[in-house]
C-alpha cells in the first residue's frame, strides 16, 4: 500500500517553517508515494514561491514522490479543508503532517510498518516533543498506548497526537470524515472512529517536533473555545464515549481549563498535562 501525506496551508503560515517541514517529510527513510497540500485560501506570494521551489526541486531530482496541491477560493478553516483532502487523497495510508512542525526522519516508516503489520488498526499516532523557540523550553506530550488505555482517556482528552497520525482512508471515510469543528477536528473524529468499533493505537516514540509559542495557550481558552468543548462532549455523550457522570466531569475539565486565566492555563499544560 502507498502513503499519501495530507498538509493544509493558509496565508498566515512561515514560509521558512514550511520549507523545513517539507524537508522532513521528503527525506523520510520510508518516503511518501504522495504529498497533498490543501490551499485554504488566497497565500502570500512568499508562501506560493516557497511551494514552486518545493515542485522544481522533487522535479530536478526526478523524485518518485507525487507532489500535489488543491486550491480553495477562500479560507474555509482546517476541519473542511482535511475533509476534502482526505477524499483527494490517492492512497489507503493518510500521514498528517502541520505545515510549520519537523518529522523525525523514520516517522512514515515506523508507522507504515506497524499498519501492514496490524490490519485491524485504523489509526496510529505517537508522541511529539513540543518547543518554543521564544524561551527554548521544550516539553514531551505522551498519549495512552492500547486500546483499553486509549478509550479510557479518549472520555476526558484527545488520546491522539494530531500532527502524528498515520490512518485508513477507509475507516476515517466511513466513521463520517473530518468536519468543521475549530480546535477540535481531531478529537471530534478519533471519538467517532472509537464509537464506530475501529481499533486505535500510538506507537511509544517521539514522531514530530512542534514548534508551540506563548499565544498557544490563549487560542485554547475564552468562552467561545469554551463554548465548542462542551459540545463536543455533547456529541461523544451521544456516541457512547461517557457515561452520565463521565460526561459531566468531562464539562467540569473543559470549563475549568478554558476559563481560567491564561498564566494559569499555561502552567496547567506545563506542569500537569505535558513531561
Amino acid at each position: 500500500m502507498g502513503i499519501s501525506v495530507l498538509m493544509s496551508v493558509y496565508a498566515r503560515e512561515n514560509p521558512e517553517f514550511f520549507k523545513q517541514a517539507m524537508k522532513s517529510i521528503i527525506q523520510q527513510t520510508r518516503q511518501p508515494d504522495e504529498i497533498l497540500l490543501i490551499k485554504d485560501g488566497p497565500l502570500t506570494e512568499e508562501l506560493e514561491k516557497a511551494i514552486e521551489e518545493i515542485h522544481q526541486k522533487l522535479a530536478d531530482e526526478k523524485s518518485a514522490i507525487e507532489f500535489r496541491t488543491y486550491q480553495f477560493e477562500e479560507n474555509v478553516q482546517l476541519g473542511r479543508a482535511l475533509r476534502k483532502g482526505v477524499e483527494l487523497c490517492k492512497h489507503e495510508f493518510i500521514a498528517r503532517m502541520d505545515t510549520d512542525d519537523i518529522s523525525l526522519p523514520d516517522r512514515l516508516e515506523l508507522q507504515y510498518n506497524y499498519m501492514m503489520e496490524h490490519e485491524k488498526i485504523a489509526i496510529v499516532g505517537g508522541y511529539i516533543e513540543e518547543f518554543c523557540e521564544e524561551t527554548g523550553e521544550t516539553s514531551i506530550r505522551n498519549t495512552p498506548v492500547g486500546m483499553d488505555a486509549i478509550r479510557s482517556y479518549a472520555r476526558f482528552r484527545n488520546p491522539l497526537n494530531h500532527v502524528t497520525v498515520m490512518f485508513r482512508k477507509s475507516a476515517v471515510l466511513e466513521a463520517g470524515n473530518y468536519r468543521h469543528y475549530p480546535y477540535f477536528e481531531d478529537y471530534d473524529l478519533w471519538s467517532r472512529v472509537l464509537a464506530a468499533g475501529y481499533e486505535v493505537d500510538s506507537i511509544p516514540e517521539i514522531m514530530v517536533r512542534v514548534r508551540v509559542g506563548t499565544e498557544m495557550y490563549g487560542r485554547r481558552g475564552g468562552a467561545a473555545y469554551c463554548k465548542t468543548a462542551l459540545s463536543l462532549r455533547k456529541e461523544q455523550h451521544k456516541l457512547g464515549i461517557t457515561n452520565t457522570l463521565e460526561y459531566l466531569i468531562a464539562c467540569c475539565i473543559s470549563i475549568s481549563i478554558t476559563l481560567v486565566p491564561n498564566s494559569l492555563r499555561k502552567t496547567i499544560y506545563q506542569t500537569l498535562l505535558r513531561k
